[in-house]
């Protein structure tokens, strides 16, 4: 052990050596490349990138309307002259794009549930590759079906609901609605019985598409509620017959649907082609409070929506592959997608369960969708982005001294040259080519940083480590050893990735920048707004903001004195921000109350009130500050963020998710917080508390204990101390979907949290 000390300073003087060296050879051939590069995109170091202008006020106002450098004239609606809906895009596609592969679906190999140590059984599955539709063939089958649809007595502007899995039939059976001009209702795949009920009945739908797993799941618990429903359309290749079914109701499958168009009185279906201002989609939020709202939005509205999406994407084009796994009911991935069949990418299919080799559903030593699709582009939330984050940085945590002082050498030297507006070429060829054996597990973890937004650093307080036994090959130039194989996490090939649905913490984006060798762009937008409203440019890697907004909107922002936000603040102005522009949609269906978020201004453009706080930069960018939901007053008059609090401390290594809670008759904050359980197991370990993971979680001394971390954490991100929480309740179930305690953006669901830990809010607040 003694000699294994005596080394550690030596290992640690070569390897600092090593990378002086490697930097110096490395400095000629990075300048030229990236010399070239920044004259020609007109970059520079982050400090000249942050003061270039993305966005100006065009009234000179410090309220704004801000608009985008290249839309200070007038807002831009159209990718193309004359394509102003959605099925004259797919139309247009299918035109240029013909025998281009446009949907993509693995196929099953082979199905086995898997026994787990705690004799519980788990699906696992193989899959083999990707089989393609071509954009003519997807162009097809999307036509047949809308006529069989007709066939069935499905009529233009009446509405038509989808409760489906993100798939290649969902898109079929979008493009088959919006060629009939068939109002689409989109409901999530992971909505309870009550909420599906809602909708299907605020809509009048006759006509459901869904999937088989759905409908003996999920659905056909509910029909007797929903008097309407006439048709359910099943996209799987499923049996005809399906008896058992209240009488009144036929279930169909997709194939027998497309087939219909060849009867003779089936051939002569007109083609109902809508108007841009007709509604293509009315999409029901997922609801973070109260039940879920439909919003209204035109082929118009999406069509703007995603000409100022396509335009943040560089090079954005027939060569680019996007895989599909977030929800298509959520504004983010159908508009994602749209861009993509706009554009003539190829579009490959996932699930949260095979995206990746160490994903849940894939059986081990087989591959998952990323490594097998390779994709280019790729969208995510951050709760997903922070998980890969964490994983990673798990196994640099379990690391040798020696190579943990390699990985942060390596991530230092790529982010300094990042900073500096340099690339670093020989790092990432060689990070491209070398070969090493070396696997990385899925776990939870994190590391501290010394500021934000600056360099790596180990965190002191961590008392538990583990040597790997498997150790890296150390003779590489150092970035080569790690990046490669955390690119391969996402396929190798990834240029783009773009974050939405809430604030991505800037340790993620730095790690995506630096490990991915990919810039991440964080977009800011609403359903409200067709998920459009700001996304960062590609080449600006400063963290924490949204960007300026997209050449087809505009934002504003406005007092919210209550909040002490004012447009007069300084260095910066701060407010609630508006979003205007085509892509505003048409406002919530039946629910007029609700449709006062959304006006008119005096030149006709529509508006929304997003409720969300904002500062705009100098530069035209958005910094998203606060929430005037998650404004909480305390006894004292303290005003809390708790969506601010919740953001700071998710980065701490024990935390895994939290729900700040305040109760303005009291004097604190409290918390919910679903822990790491490595983590938890190596404190509870420490503190010699026995139990298990249930016993653990309900144990005092055990949030004595975690509320102490939480403190340090808190501290050491300079929240104030009436910010912190007091008192916290450990769950040991974390918050999903389908629990219903998020939304499928991960977004927390306040109302239904208060709910579920009601007794324990009681507790905290001494019975109150």
């Amino acid at each position: 052990m003694k000699l294994k000390e005596d080394l550690n300073p030596v290992l640690l003087l070569l390897f600092q050596v090593t990378v002086w060296l490697y930097s110096v050879l490395a400095f000629l051939p990075s300048y030229l490349f990236s010399s070239v590069s920044e004259s020609d995109a007109g970059l520079g170091s982050e400090q000249e990138r942050a003061q270039r202008l993305k966005a100006r006020s065009v009234t000179g106002h410090p309220a704004g309307p801000y608009r985008a450098m290249g839309a200070t004239k007038r807002l831009v609606s159209s990718l193309h002259p004359g394509v102003d809906t959605l099925d004259k895009v797919f139309e247009d596609a299918s035109r240029r794009f013909p025998d281009r592969d446009c949907l993509g679906t693995r196929e099953v190999v082979m199905e086995e549930d898997e026994r787990q140590s705690n004799g519980k059984f788990f699906k696992k599955v193989i899959l083999g590759q990707y089989r393609w539709l071509s954009y003519a063939e997807t162009h097809r089958a999307a036509a047949c079906f809308g006529i069989g649809l007709a066939a069935l007595g499905q009529r233009a502007h009446n509405n038509i609901a989808i409760f489906c899995e993100t798939r290649a039939e969902w898109v079929i059976a979008a493009q088959a609605c919006f060629m009939q001009n068939f109002p689409l209702v989109t409901l999530y795949s992971t909505l309870g019985g009550p909420a599906i009920t809602h909708g299907l009945n605020e809509t009048e739908v006759s006509h459901i598409i869904t999937s088989r797993e759905l409908l003996e799941t999920r659905l056909k618990f509910i029909l007797l509620e929903v008097p309407r429903l006439q048709h359910i359309i099943v996209v799987d290749d499923t049996p005809t017959e399906w008896p058992g079914y209240p009488r009144g109701i036929s279930v169909h499958n997709m194939a027998n649907v497309q087939g219909l168009r060849t009867k003779p009185e089936n051939v002569c279906q007109g083609h109902k082609q809508p108007m841009p201002s007709d509604i293509a989609v009315i999409m029901y939020t997922s609801g973070s409070t109260g039940v879920p709202k439909g919003v209204m939005i035109s082929h118009s509205n999406i069509i703007a929506g995603i000409t100022g999406m396509a335009e943040r994407i560089p090079n954005l084009g027939e060569n680019d592959t996007y895989i599909g796994y977030l929800p298509l009911a959520h504004v983010l991935e159908l508009s994602a997608e749209l861009v993509c069949v706009a554009h003539g990418c190829r579009i490959g299919y996932s699930s949260p369960q095979t995206l990746a080799d160490q994903s849940t559903k894939i059986k081990k030593g087989s591959k998952g969708d990323t490594s097998v699709l390779q994709p280019t582009l790729m969208a995510a939330v951050p709760e997903i982005m922070d998980r890969i984050y964490k994983n990673v940085m798990t196994k640099v945590e379990e690391m040798s001294s020696a190579q943990r002082t390699l990985f942060t050498l390596a991530y230092n030297y790529k982010l300094e040259q990042l900073s500096q507006g340099r690339s670093t070429p020989l790092c990432d060829k060689y990070a491209s080519q070398l070969q090493y054996t070396h696997t990385l597990h899925i776990h939870t973890i994190s590391i501290t940083h010394t500021k934000p937004d600056t360099r790596l650093r180990h965190s002191s307080t961590r008392k538990c480590k583990h040597e790997l036994t498997d150790l890296l090959p150390l003779p590489s130039p150092p970035s080569s050893l790690v990046f490669k194989k955390v690119r391969s996490l996402l396929g190798g090939k990834t240029r783009v990735l773009l974050s939405g649905g809430a604030p991505l913490s800037a340790a993620t984006q730095r790690f995506i920048n630096v490990c991915f060798c990919c810039p991440v762009g964080q977009g800011y937008g609403l359903t409200e707004t067709c998920g459009a409203g700001t996304i960062s440019e590609m080449w600006d890697y400063s963290t924490g903001r949204v960007g300026g907004p997209l050449i087809c909107s505009e934002i504003k922002l406005k007092d919210w004195v209550e909040g002490g936000y004012h447009i007069t603040d300084t260095p910066t102005p701060r407010g609630e921000i508006l979003i205007g522009g085509p892509n505003v949609t048409m406002g919530y269906y039946k629910n007029e109350a609700k449709n006062q978020d959304f006006f008119v201004d005096e030149n006709g453009q529509r508006w929304f009130c997003t409720g969300d706080i904002g500062e705009v930069h100098p530069d035209g960018c958005l910094k998203i500050i606060d929430r005037k939901k998650d404004l909480v007053k305390l006894q004292a008059g303290e005003y809390v963020s708790l969506g601010k609090v919740e953001a700071m401390l998710k980065n701490c290594p024990l935390i895994d998710n939290i729900c700040a809670y305040a109760n303005s008759d009291e004097m604190y904050v409290i918390g919910f917080v679903v822990p790491n359980q490595k983590h938890l197991l190596l404190l509870a370990e420490q503190y010699l508390i026995r139990g298990s993971w249930e016993e653990l979680c309900d144990n005092a001394a055990m949030e004595e204990v975690v509320l102490q971390v939480i403190t340090e954490a808190a501290l050491s991100a300079q929240l104030e101390r009436f910010e912190i929480p007091r008192k916290i309740r450990l769950s040991p179930d974390p918050w999903t979907p389908e629990s219903g305690l998020v939304t499928e953006a991960f977004k927390l669901k306040r109302q239904q949290l208060k709910s579920k830990y009601q007794d324990d809010i009681e507790r905290m607040y001494g019975g109150k």
